[in-house]
């Protein structure tokens, strides 16, 4: 078994590189299931339908032209590419592409603190999964 630290994460939408101003990026997937349990039967029965997912990714505003508001709130309501490296970049790690519609973009403010920010995107077809 090997662990891999999150440190080098790559995420990118767009063509634009997020890591710089990114600190936590969730990438969950799941399927339908349906029942299939017919009269007589102890228990259920199901079978699986079809794939979903969705990309929820978080980090520190930055208010320059490559910051995340710059880049997310001009998408939000359109399709484009998320690249996501959990591994980061290299010879032979793993690349995740998916096409997204970016649906949400929330920045969050508190007296002490940094100006955060969150994106939320629904994925939209396969996700293909590659090496570099």
């Amino acid at each position: 078994m090997t662990f891999v630290h999150a440190k080098n994460v790559v995420v990118s939408l767009d063509g634009d590189d997020l890591t710089p101003f990114t600190n936590k990026c969730d990438l969950d997937r799941e399927a339908d299931t349906h029942d299939t349990t017919c009269f007589g039967q102890d228990s259920k029965n199901y079978a699986g339908g079809l794939l979903d997912g969705k990309v929820q990714v978080e980090g520190t505003y930055d208010s320059g032209a490559s910051g995340p508001a710059a880049v997310i709130e001009p998408l939000i309501g359109t399709i484009v590419v998320l690249v996501y490296k959990p591994e980061g970049a290299g010879v032979g790690l793993p690349i995740k592409t998916v096409s997204v519609v970016v649906s949400k973009y929330k920045e969050s403010s508190e007296v002490a603190g940094m100006i955060k920010w969150t994106a939320e995107m629904q994925c939209t077809g396969d996700i293909a999964l590659t090496s570099g």
